[in-house]
């Protein structure tokens, strides 16, 4: 018998692959809330999710089935709503006695962790994260590969992760700072997770740029040396964005051998579910340095540009 799914931001864009998820991997959705009705996705899946426009109406129906039967209650809530809704979605799954699987990022500033660790401990109900990354076969076999080299050998690593985005995108809650966390924690966050998950802990953060379309900056992580680019900016893509085909571009290179990882990345969500299902899911203290070091992005003074390590990406990508 499969666990009961409520989920917050059915009308959203990632919405369909949690939804996905909870079908394949055998548990029901039996409820849904997002203030924007266009919602017909659930009817890919069932036809008797009950909707709620208003969150607190679901709030309510989520404490009507705690009080009901075990085959009635909520056992997670879902979240893909917008990220500064994100901790207090959170919040209401643990009081209503369920776990919730949150979309990245889990929270938009890193103390906001410990108030929502401490609500775990308070509720005996879990906060788990999707970092679908990690789930990769490329990559989890490339951090088995660095895990085997010496432990004093350093790395020379570039990122980057252009993807072309039209007016609406800064006109959304994802172009406000305040509401998304700006660039580097909406496009970023799981980019970050991913180096600080293959090279270990942060050292040192340089930001040379940094603005709503696009941040460049270096780490100096355990085992590498990383430059790295963001954009949403179709002009830094190394080719001419063709809408609806061709307007994203990711880059992992080591060493100057790179790295491909950009297969498969949208088919994640079900392993993700299974190992959380299966207690091996990414909680708080997994999502915490990725959220960590992003916040010290987002507030650090920006270096020079004629920095000797700006100067040299730049060269790189002129190339």
């Amino acid at each position: 018998m499969g666990k009961n799914f409520a989920l917050i931001g059915a009308a959203g864009y990632v919405a369909p692959r949690h939804i996905k998820a909870i079908a394949e991997t055998g548990n029901h959705l039996v409820a849904a809330a997002d203030p924007h009705d266009a919602v017909g996705v659930l009817d890919r899946f069932a036809l008797d999710v009950p909707y709620f426009s208003e969150i607190e109406r679901f709030d309510r129906h989520l404490e009507k089935v705690r009080r009901g039967s075990e085959s009635e209650r909520v056992h997670y809530v879902t979240i893909c709503s917008p990220n500064y809704l994100h901790d207090a979605h959170i919040r209401m799954a643990l009081r209503a006695g369920a776990h919730a699987i949150c979309e990245k990022p889990l929270v938009i500033n890193p103390w906001n962790l410990d108030a929502l660790a401490e609500l775990e401990r308070e509720t005996g109900r879990s906060v788990y994260t999707v970092l679908q990354l990690r789930r990769l076969p490329v990559l989890r076999d490339l951090k088995s590969r660095l895990d085997r080299l010496a432990g004093d050998q350093r790395l020379s690593v570039s990122l980057r992760y252009i993807t072309a985005r039209g007016p609406w995108y800064h006109r959304s809650w994802k172009g406000s700072e305040e509401r998304s966390g700006g660039l580097c924690l909406n496009i970023g966050i799981h980019l970050f997770d991913l180096l600080l998950w293959l090279f270990g802990s942060v050292h040192e953060a340089t930001v040379f740029e940094r603005s709503n379309t696009r941040a460049v900056g270096h780490l100096e992580l355990d085992r590498a040396s990383v430059l790295w680019q963001l954009s949403v900016n179709a002009d830094d893509l190394p080719f001419q964005a063709v809408p609806g085909s061709k307007t994203s571009f990711r880059s992992l290179c080591i060493e100057g051998e790179e790295v491909e990882f950009t297969q498969g990345l949208t088919e994640l969500h079900t392993e993700v579910y299974q190992a959380t299902l299966a207690g091996k899911g990414c909680g708080i203290e997994q999502a915490r340095p990725s959220v960590e070091l992003v916040h010290r992005i987002r507030t650090s003074e920006l270096a020079r540009p004629e920095h000797p390590l700006a100067v040299d990406f730049v060269r790189q990508l002129e190339q």
